[in-house]
């Protein structure tokens, strides 16, 4: 038997076998829902190790749930809105998401929270940040190796390209950042997060003609989500630089009760 399910590449119910003819013998299977049982298994099989695969391919720096994002620490944010996004319809349109917003506010959560609703369903991602993508696109030895780089960022159906605005581009930078985004327009979503308000593209690429030009690609289909409250990172701080300070006085008034005894 082991001979056979190899020869078919039944890997998966390889492994599962004993599992199966054990409950064949205690619910007295019939031939058919036996059968049924071994291709199930398979095809289960199959769709863990495939979406196992995507996630790895998708390079998420970390997990981040829509489910764990505190919207009543973020007010700016629509809810609503997060949640329609995570039906997936903008992959389906291939409309862009872009997130707005100075640093921590939450922009990368939600980017990669959207990211994992749609690995979860069988979409392609890749994640990426600004700086690294310029710098791997820029550094392509010939017209070959770019072409291969190039491809490598237009395959996924989704692309998030994180933290846009930290890193000044040189030309052939914003000129690589054009052709991707150009060759991507109604062909796939890209989810974008800026701390750089548009009116300000024209100094990050070096170039206003181009930022127009690029602006008016990404933003044709697109949704623009502006975050604008307090910073995410220093809520875990701030919470815990409270709790000292309540120790602290709380301390204090043991102290004081101690000394008036």
């Amino acid at each position: 038997m082991k001979d056979v399910l190899q020869a078919l590449r039944l890997s998966h119910v390889e492994m599962g076998l004993p599992d199966l003819y054990e409950q064949a013998r205690l619910h007295s299977l019939t031939y058919e829902s036996f059968l049924r049982r071994v291709l199930v298994m398979e095809i289960e099989g199959r769709k863990l190790v495939a979406q196992q695969n995507r996630l790895k391919a998708a390079r998420l720096p970390t997990r981040k749930t829509l489910e764990e994002f505190d919207f009543s620490f973020q007010p700016s944010i629509n809810e609503r809105q997060l949640w329609e996004l995570a039906d997936l319809s903008f992959v389906k349109t291939k409309t862009n998401i872009v997130f707005l917003g100075p640093p921590g506010v939450g922009k990368t959560h939600l980017s990669i929270a959207l990211s994992l609703k749609a690995l979860e369903v069988g979409y392609s991602v890749l994640f990426t940040t600004l700086a690294h993508l310029a710098t791997d696109l820029a550094t392509a030895p010939h017209a070959a190796a770019l072409k291969q780089r190039m491809r490598r960022y237009l395959a996924p159906q989704v692309l998030v390209i994180d933290e846009v605005g930290y890193t000044k581009l040189n030309e052939e930078q914003a000129n690589l950042l054009f052709a991707l985004v150009r060759d991507r327009y109604e062909h796939g979503s890209i989810i974008l997060t800026s701390n750089t308000s548009f009116s300000e593209w024209g100094a990050l690429l070096g170039n206003e003609v181009l930022a127009t030009a690029l602006l008016d690609r990404l933003l044709h289909h697109a949704e623009a989500i502006s975050l604008n409250g307090k910073s995410y990172r220093m809520k875990n701080r701030l919470a815990t630089g409270k709790t000292k300070e309540a120790a602290t006085r709380e301390e204090g008034k043991e102290e004081r009760s101690g000394k008036g005894a």
